[in-house]
């Protein structure tokens, strides 16, 4: 079944999630009122805050958008929708520590009046900020005696799970935030049900909503020839490309052992490795090291940086396919960001993610932890159809993505969301 079929699919997904709003709500998004919100982004996350923002003020609603510099962008500042509120300011990463820890508090500071003084009733909060703790319980028991209704997205139900670190108190903590909001918006089922029994919180208190497609990375009309060329890679070379924050969660590990593997049969392979590290230090130190001993690193490019959204297109139109060989995750960003190029990805069974490839049309799924696996489906990956076809599939993972993660679909149910809890006052 190809990728296009099952739109329908999703339809009905959506279909059902909006069922289970009233039909008075249902009305009120379809003629609402005039909404106003306040989007707090934590000065991050820049395609899926102007995303968010996009989409709400397409909807009719007005935003207070709390960000930073990193998120002052024409395409915000010029929308009449849009309120833009730069309370983060500068986040450079070579300031000096003193300058960080001033600038977090002065951020605070200003976060904490607004609060105060915001006309918006409904707080939308996509990412906390520096200090989770206080974010999770006393900057959350301040918004709620302001009386402000309070959504929050959780793109990570545990984050601390996910990368090893957790403990009781950050268990508590987001057991008091979540226990705070009014509602709060998963990506998966999986993350739902995450919610409802680890955390206790009622199944009526959380929806689910796609990921919206990452539409700020510009994309022009550099071919992936040229983009192989400018990379100095043969156009003969199979690429791998690996993008994205360096962190145990993400297994890189498992495609450097994989990767190995395939250039003892084969030459032609290229692996790209593109990202910032984070987490432990010596996580990416002990990566890089397996590669030099393996004797690899010649058919190795390594970008290990923040990428900026301009040089982002360059790696995912220069890769053949991406590849996702997560240890432990729901749902990847990465995923969505190859889909909007058209690029099919390879990506271990962890999470939701065997749920968002169609094997053999928009990729292929292996055993999570396993490199042998991974080099046997990169291997029938580069002997398949998709491959074959690849320049024919791209357009179609494209549609494919633009239709299951439509910002459309996200909106619908975050007005309905917000319809709701704005008529309880």
């Amino acid at each position: 079944m190809s990728p296009i079929s099952k739109i329908s699919d999703q339809r009905s997904e959506i279909s059902n999630l909006k069922s289970e709003i009233s039909d008075s709500t249902r009305s009120s998004v379809l003629s609402p009122p005039a909404i106003r919100i306040s989007l707090l982004t934590g000065g991050g996350d820049k395609p899926y805050a102007l995303g968010m923002a996009a989409a709400l003020t397409s909807a009719g609603i007005h935003v207070d958008f709390v960000g930073s510099d990193d998120l002052s962008v024409p395409e915000l500042l010029a929308n009449p929708r849009l309120n833009f509120l730069n309370l983060r300011g500068d986040q450079r990463e070579d300031a000096s520590t003193k300058a960080k820890v001033l600038r977090v508090l002065k951020y605070y500071a200003r976060l904490i009046g607004y609060a105060a003084k915001a006309k918006p009733k409904l707080f939308h909060i996509l990412w906390n900020n520096k200090f989770q703790l206080f974010d999770c319980t006393l900057l959350m028991l301040y918004y709620k005696l302001l009386s402000k209704r309070v959504v929050f997205t959780a793109h990570n139900v545990n984050a601390g799970k996910r990368d090893r670190n957790d403990s009781w108190l950050n268990r508590i903590s987001l057991k008091v935030q979540y226990s705070l909001c009014d509602h709060v918006f998963v990506h998966t089922d999986g993350m739902k049900s995450e919610m409802t029994s680890e955390f206790r919180i009622p199944e009526s208190k959380v929806s689910v909503i796609p990921f919206g497609i990452n539409n700020t990375v510009p994309s022009t009309s550099l071919s992936s020839a040229e983009a192989k060329r400018q990379l100095g890679i043969s156009n003969d070379d199979k690429v791998l490309l690996f993008f994205g924050n360096i962190a145990p969660y993400k297994g890189l590990e498992y495609l450097s052992a994989a990767f190995s593997e395939l250039l003892t049969k084969d030459r032609t392979y290229r692996l790209v490795i593109v990202g910032n590290p984070k987490g432990p230090k010596d996580y990416w130190n002990q990566i890089h090291k397996t590669i030099l001993r393996s004797g690899v690193e010649d058919r190795v490019i390594m970008k290990i940086e923040y990428v900026p959204d301009g040089a982002t297109e360059l790696y995912f139109k220069a890769a053949d396919v991406s590849i996702l060989p997560y240890a432990h995750v729901f749902q990847s960003g990465v995923l969505f960001l190859g889909y909007s190029f058209g690029l099919p990805a390879i990506a271990a069974d962890v999470g939701n993610l065997k749920e968002e490839i169609v094997e053999g049309w928009t990729g292929f799924v292996f055993k999570r932890q396993d490199p042998s696996d991974l080099a046997r489906k990169i291997d029938q990956y580069f002997k398949s159809e998709l491959f074959r076809n690849l320049e024919i599939r791209r357009p179609e993972i494209k549609e494919y993505a633009n239709e299951r993660y439509s910002w459309n679909k996200v909106t619908e149910i975050t007005t309905a969301v917000y319809s709701s809890l704005l008529a309880d006052r």
